[in-house]
């Protein structure tokens, strides 16, 4: 719905409230201006009889002052030939005897004061007005519920959402969700798995309120929707597999402590809104959108509860280490996502190692067992290390380059440990592979990332889904506005 912006008369615009003391005290300055014979108009908010010593215009529906952009009264405007050429806000005796051309404007008030916020930006009244005003319309088709229908039953019984309740997409939270990037509504992000529908920012904003999210979310919830909505990741391909993988998102830059996200305490687990409504947001969005539903395309044996949300940031600031995405080319300082096909987490303990050497033996021996301890090369994993972990790494020195390099050393196992039926085990490598020496990770196919709270001997490993052509690469994907 497209709206007319009013049109402001020439002259002098002065725009006030009653209930603000700036507006009260310049009442009678109003006054003067009005008996000078100036093009004088006043409109307020709130009172149609406020100010009395002028005829003000009630500017009852607030569309004036949406409008023209008034965020604080007292506001005055010069127009001219119907154009602004000049405004102040609140109370400057200097400024608004400039602007008007009166002197003698004000002698007996305060060379200052400062305003109060204008209604048209009061929180309780701005998504009403900006669904009422907007000029960039939500095209969505919009769905009525009876009056009967319990609006979370209705959107569960239609199957909109991962078994969790849901907040309502109304026009006004969209067109609020919306604020959050500069990108337009209709711009179409990627086209989204399954199904291979096109992805607008609109669709991606509504799936983000219906997850909870924030409108200073958004650019990160579409980076991640880019990093997945592609052929090198497959999202298709990760949620048809049975195994219980789905995305891991990989958070990192100043961007990240910007708007709250948790690198600490209980990172992949509950408590942050927007790591948990980030990674939701993908979520929805995949199956409202793209068709990703269980038991029809995802096809997931177990899953895993991350498939609801996997979201974190890395602790950049505390790490010995470059952050993940610097690791994969991305400028130092540049906000950016890293998505990664993945299982839940693993917890490593190892409370007795002092030194990086015998810590990284503890390491090798639990990442040998991604998947299964004779299956080497098809699966990448994320090795998440805390701060208690990550201290004897800082303090002798070693670069994120020698731990991956150290664990790919200590990882190598003979063939013969490897091919299947050895030690009973039927499961394993191909016969051919017997006489090789071989590593359990391909080249990039380990992640190092660094989170988790100050207390703690422990890290975390996140196993893979299948790599390379026959599954899922991570994608990393920096973060627009």
């Amino acid at each position: 719905m497209e709206h007319i912006a009013p049109q402001l008369p020439d002259g002098l615009v002065i725009v006030v409230k009653r209930e603000c003391a700036t507006c009260q005290m310049v009442e009678p300055v109003i006054g003067e201006l009005a008996a000078t014979g100036m093009p004088l108009t006043v409109y307020t908010q709130d009172d149609p009889a406020f100010p009395a010593t002028v005829t003000p215009l009630h500017d009852e529906d607030l569309s004036v002052s949406w409008h023209h952009d008034i965020e604080t009264v007292p506001t005055v405007i010069k127009v001219e030939n119907g154009h602004e050429v000049e405004r102040t806000i609140g109370w400057s005796k200097q400024q608004w005897r400039e602007l008007t051309g009166v002197t003698t404007l004000g002698q007996d008030l305060p060379e200052m004061r400062p305003g109060c916020g204008s209604m048209s930006v009061d929180p309780d009244r701005v998504d009403a007005l900006r669904a009422r005003f907007t000029d960039s319309p939500v095209i969505a088709r919009t769905i009525e519920f009876s009056a009967a229908e319990d609006e979370f039953e209705a959107m569960y019984a239609r199957g909109w959402t991962d078994g969790l309740p849901v907040i309502p997409p109304t026009r006004e939270r969209v067109l609020k969700m919306l604020t959050g990037t500069t990108r337009h509504p209709q711009d179409v992000v990627a086209l989204c798995p399954p199904d291979l529908v096109e992805l607008t920012v609109e669709k991606i904003a509504i799936n983000a309120v219906m997850a909870g999210c924030l409108p200073e979310y958004m650019p990160w919830v579409i980076a991640a929707l880019e990093a997945v909505c592609n052929d090198e990741f497959n999202m298709h391909g990760v949620l048809a597999t049975t195994m219980p993988v789905g995305p891991v998102i990989v958070c990192n830059g100043p961007g990240t402590r910007a708007i709250g996200m948790n690198s600490g305490i209980n990172t992949f687990g509950q408590g942050n809104r927007a790591n948990n409504t980030i990674g939701r947001a993908v979520q929805l969005t995949i199956r409202n959108v793209g068709g990703g539903r269980p038991g029809e395309v995802d096809r997931a044996t177990h899953g895993n509860p991350g498939k609801i949300s996997f979201c974190f940031a890395e602790d950049e600031e505390r790490s010995p280490f470059t952050s993940l995405a610097t690791e994969r080319g991305v400028p130092i300082g540049t906000n950016a996502v890293t998505v990664f096909a993945g299982e839940g987490p693993r917890c490593v303990v190892d409370q007795l190692a002092r030194t990086a050497d015998e810590l990284v033996n503890s390491y090798v021996a639990c990442l040998l067992t991604v998947h299964h301890p004779k299956l080497i090369l098809g699966f990448d994993a994320i090795l998440t290390i805390s701060p208690d972990h990550g201290r004897m790494f800082a303090d002798e020195g070693w670069t994120r380059e020698k731990l991956i390099e150290e664990i790919t050393q200590r990882s190598l196992r003979p063939g013969t440990d490897l091919v299947r039926g050895a030690h009973g085990m039927a499961e394993g490598i191909p016969a051919h592979l017997e006489s090789a020496t071989l590593p359990k990770f391909r080249p990039g196919g380990l992640l190092v990332t660094y989170a988790g709270g100050g207390a703690g001997l422990f890290s975390s490993v996140i196993a893979g889904w299948a790599n390379g052509k026959i599954g899922s690469d991570p994608v990393t994907r920096t973060v627009g506005t």
